[in-house]
């Protein structure tokens, strides 16, 4: 079998006025089913173009990306659409919940976007609830969730669509440290059960959460292999402003 997510010499470049900019610089990457990656690197590192790449949001200057075997660098808009509801789970760092909906109907939503049947909507968001330990508070609105409940929500939603790979940016971006790291901590889980997990984060104490770290810097790959290697934190040639911000996050 192949591997789920392949990147070969995958360029963005973007013309800023006289300058082109590249925002990826022939990068090429590989993941495989039951994987937990996270994509590390600093704001202007190449990270969020990426994000943007493997979630079928835009499409490569130049190089390939194979989804499942399928190339999607030369898709048009509705095609990566499909793509996107059929193999990709997102989780943003703003849950993008509905508030006029309740818990269930919010994580049916994209079910329905799919013509999923209601019986089979039903089943699967509830299954998904029950993966994240909110299936209690189906009927609640968002507004009476606390964040980290919101964020799992999010994840549920996420997971109701059986996706290839579950696409997190920056998912504890708005969460205190400790519901932070039990967001995490279910990533971490649904990891374990065989769920491809995709991390996106500028914050190397999250990035070390995954089981693998791939880190940009200028577009380039700097660093690709285990999180638990000590090169995988360290980062060169960062600026003494970078290193403060840095200890912040830690």
């Amino acid at each position: 079998m192949g591997h789920l997510i392949e990147l070969k010499d995958i360029y963005k470049i973007y013309q800023m006025g006289e300058e082109r900019v590249h925002a990826l610089d022939g990068i090429s990457l590989t993941v495989d089913q039951g994987e937990f990656v996270a994509i590390v690197g600093q704001s202007g590192s190449g990270k969020s173009t990426a994000m943007n790449i493997i979630g079928c949001l835009d499409v490569p200057t130049a190089g390939t990306y194979h989804l499942g075997g399928v190339d999607v660098s030369t898709m048009d808009d509705d095609q990566q659409a499909e793509i996107r509801n059929k193999m990709l789970g997102f989780i943003f760092q703003q849950y993008n919940l509905i508030p006029k909906l309740n818990v269930l109907e919010n994580v049916e939503l994209p079910l329905l976007y799919a013509g999923v049947s209601g019986s089979e909507r039903r089943e699967r968001a509830l299954q998904a609830l029950e993966r994240v330990g909110l299936a209690d508070k189906c009927k609640n609105l968002p507004s009476q969730l606390s964040g980290g409940q919101q964020q799992r929500v999010s994840i549920a939603r996420a997971l109701a669509g059986k996706p290839s790979v579950i696409l997190a940016d920056e998912p504890t971006g708005a969460l205190d440290s400790r519901t932070g790291r039990e967001v995490l901590g279910f990533l971490q889980k649904l990891n374990a059960e065989g769920d491809t997990v995709v991390l996106i984060t500028h914050d190397n104490s999250i990035a070390v959460k995954a089981k693998r770290i791939v880190r940009l810097q200028d577009g380039k790959i700097i660093y690709d292999g285990d999180a638990r290697d000590p090169r995988a934190v360290v980062q060169p040639d960062l600026e003494q402003g970078d290193m403060d911000g840095e200890v912040l996050h830690a």
